[in-house]
Formats: C-alpha cells, structure tokens, sequence
C-alpha cells in the first residue's frame, strides 16, 4: 500500500485556510489588497518615526533644564535667560507640542487608514490578512524541507 501523494506546493496556493483567498478571487484583488496592507505598513512606520520625534524633541527639551543651570554657574545669566525663554516649552509648529501632532495625526490620518484598510479586507478578502505573502511563502518555500514549515505545526 502507498502512502498518500502530499499536495505539490502548486496545488496548495496558500500556507493555511486563514491565509487563503475566498473562492473566484483574482490574482489581480490579492495583488491590490496587498499593495494597500504594505502601504499601512509604510503608515504604521511613519508613525514610529512620528513617537520617535515625539519622545527626541520632549527629552531634548528635558535636558535644557540643565543647559541653563550650567550656563548660570559659569557666569552666563543672560545667556541662560535666552535660552530659557526662547527654547524651554517652545511649540515644535505653530500652537503645537509634539504630542499633539502625534494625537492629531493617530486621531485624524492613522485611525482612517487602519479602518479602511481592515474594510477594503472585510469586504474583498473576507478579513483574511497577508494573503498575498501566504501564497508568495506557499510558491517560495521547498515542501518537506526543514526549515520551510507552512507553519509552525508543519
């Protein structure tokens, strides 16, 4: 008695039914639903960049606290003075800290990028994430090699 044939990786589109595309999808679809979820990646980056920003300027801010008290030790209060009054609590751009921009930008440009992309997959895809990368995996992977698992269960 043999044993039964595994699947060719051709014949298995994705790496597992959470990952695989609704009947009559086009390549097409899973093409565009996965350029819009990377753009959210590119987003989800920049808004790293933007607490990063956030947390450098606020710490930069922090240290001139001690910029003053050395300048005044040495003898330099009026340019302690400057400094305080032109640099401490300074807006970053007009009428901002940098917490709000990062509150402006989470509320008003993240929040709608995150819903419509969750959206367009809902409504395209059946929710399903990443199942452009699971196919990609699925074609790119050696089946029954070790190391190239469709998942961690195998």
């Amino acid at each position: 008695m043999s044993e039964p044939r595994s699947p060719s990786v051709d014949e298995r589109p994705s790496v597992d039914g959470q990952h695989s595309r609704p009947p009559g999808t086009s390549d097409a679809l899973v093409a565009t639903v996965g350029a819009f979820s990377e753009a959210l990646e590119r987003i989800e980056r920049a808004r790293g960049a933007l607490y990063e920003f956030h947390q450098l300027t606020g710490g930069a801010d922090g240290m001139l606290d001690e910029v003053v008290a050395g300048l005044r030790e040495a003898g330099f209060d009026e340019l302690a003075g400057h400094v305080e009054e032109e640099l401490i609590g300074r807006n970053v751009v007009e009428g901002r800290w940098s917490f709000q921009l990062v509150e402006d930008y989470d509320d008003d440009y993240y929040a709608v990028w995150r819903e419509l992309e969750r959206t367009v997959r809902e409504e395209t895809l059946g929710g399903r994430r990443h199942v452009f990368e699971a196919e990609m995996k699925q074609r790119r992977r050696t089946a029954g090699r070790r190391g190239h698992e469709a998942t961690p269960e195998g």
